[in-house]
């Protein structure tokens, strides 16, 4: 048992201030635009481990801006707290023939963000997303939460763009879509250095979310646009198809984990 260290991640010293991530329960409020979409089934197939389910043709790319916090002294020095990120999650059909998502890809631009996914399973990497927020004033530059209202969205990694989505707004309620109205897992897997020449074996786990709060979802008709990318995969699901579109703001705390 450690009885030196208080670091929960590494660098491991005495006092573990330098740590990057502490332990959870970690809080996250965030704008997001969410586009669901669909794609050829067969194709999840590269992306997707066995034991975790059938792929439906079906996902979603949330486009976030987030806040996060522990204790609350991130909000004091906002260089901790905020990031944004891409999210990419696969519908399946569990073995048991319930339904859940399947995280194959993010894309995130904070390193405290892209370890505390790695931790739960959600496989980040670094990436540039930008998205247009909803400010809360009735002004031209503010994308009120209105009917025609028009919202974009872009990823890039490795400075070449990979996803593109345009929404409008249809001033109609929305849905939550992907990760926020399914279950999501994960794998987590982490290689032996001992050991080089064998691959880790990823286990199933799922984010523990607890104290889900939002301000409700408004519909949007969206465009989605996924490019050729010389280092990424997510080409295997061929060509994709945005169905539907929402946009609002979510808030949500991470315990820890489970087993999927």
């Amino acid at each position: 048992m450690n009885t030196w260290s208080q670091a929960f991640t590494a660098p491991f010293t005495a006092a573990g201030r330098a740590a990057l991530v502490p332990p959870p329960p970690w809080h996250y409020a965030g704008w997001l635009l969410n586009v669901a979409f669909e794609h050829e089934a067969a194709g999840a197939a590269a992306l997707v481990p066995p034991a975790a389910g059938r792929a439906l043709g079906r996902g979603c790319v949330h486009f976030a801006d987030w806040q996060a916090c522990t204790d609350g002294h991130e909000l004091l020095d906002p260089v901790l707290a905020q990031y944004r990120e891409t999210i990419v999650v696969l519908e399946l059909e569990r073995p048991d023939g319930s339904r859940c998502n399947y995280c194959p890809a993010i894309w995130v631009d904070q390193d405290i963000s892209l370890l505390r996914g790695l931790l739960q399973g959600w496989p980040k990497k670094a990436g540039s997303t930008w998205l247009t927020r909803s400010l809360p004033l009735a002004h031209p530059a503010a994308a009120p939460l209105a009917a025609g209202t028009r919202l974009g969205a872009t990823l890039a990694v490795r400075e070449r763009r990979l996803l593109e989505a345009r929404a409008t707004l249809t001033g109609a309620p929305g849905r939550p879509l992907g990760f926020l109205a399914l279950p999501t897992l994960g794998a987590v897997g982490w290689p032996d250095l001992r050991q080089p020449g064998v691959m880790p074996e990823p286990r199933l786990l799922r984010p523990d979310i607890r104290d889900r709060i939002g301000s409700g979802w408004h519909a949007a008709e969206a465009s989605l646009q996924l490019l050729a990318h010389p280092h990424e995969e997510l080409d295997a699901l061929g060509a994709v198809r945005a169905v539907e579109a929402s946009a609002g703001w979510i808030g949500i705390s991470v315990a820890g984990a489970l087993d999927a």
